[in-house]
């Protein structure tokens, strides 16, 4: 996996490659503001880029935004962002196009260094990975509307893990539940929150997170 790298802690950003190189992945390049991010993504094409939010030289959303324009010039860059704070503004920003191949963790998570591979490849994979947290907040943001009320607990549940990008199987898993049981919860949720079916599990994760964002 070719990884390009944008942080501008070099405590953390040192502390990254070591990781990625301990996992077998290449790292392409390892940059620390907006500018050289998007000249790196540009010219290498990666696998994936990791990117932190907020890079210099405006230190607010710099990676975001630089980020969703290599997208727009490259369609379907995997893309997961890393943040110091739970910013749900910055994960629609991030779902916006559609395309998946995105991730947005806290940067915490990265100390749980297998977890945190594990999402890279996936991101890597096109598949779809948001923190707890963000999927969390957006849930609760959102509580008071109709259709989010007629969900019953369970499916409040199935929603959020479906939301963090893990597939019927672990989802099953998570719950003690079969995946029969964890399909039958899911047409529920779309039923009642008027989203089409598909059977891609990403694309799913991308309209309710659309949807709740809305």
């Amino acid at each position: 996996m070719r990884v390009v790298l944008a942080e501008d802690l070099t405590l953390l950003r040192d502390g990254l490659v070591r990781i990625f190189q301990a996992y077998g992945c290449e790292v392409l390049e390892a940059v620390s503001d907006g500018p050289s991010l998007l000249r790196a993504l540009t010219t290498h094409r990666p696998d994936i880029a990791v990117v932190d939010v907020r890079l210099p030289p405006t230190f607010t959303d710099e990676g975001l935004r630089v980020a969703t324009e290599a997208r727009a010039r490259i369609p379907g860059l995997p893309v997961l962002v890393l943040s110091q704070y739970v910013e749900p503004l910055y994960a629609g920003e991030l779902l916006s196009d559609g395309a998946g191949a995105v991730g947005y963790l806290l940067k915490d998570r990265v100390m749980d260094v297998e977890r945190f591979i594990g999402a890279v490849r996936q991101v890597a994979d096109g598949g779809t990975v948001m923190d707890p947290e963000v999927v969390a907040a957006l849930l609760g943001r959102r509580s008071a509307d109709p259709p989010l009320q007629a969900l019953t607990p369970r499916e409040r549940e199935v929603l959020t893990l479906m939301s963090e990008g893990r597939t019927n199987a672990a989802i099953a898993a998570r719950m003690f539940i079969s995946e029969k049981s964890v399909s039958k919860h899911s047409n529920s949720i779309f039923l009642k929150l008027g989203l089409e079916r598909s059977e891609e599990d990403n694309r799913r994760v991308l309209a309710v997170l659309a949807y709740l964002q809305a």
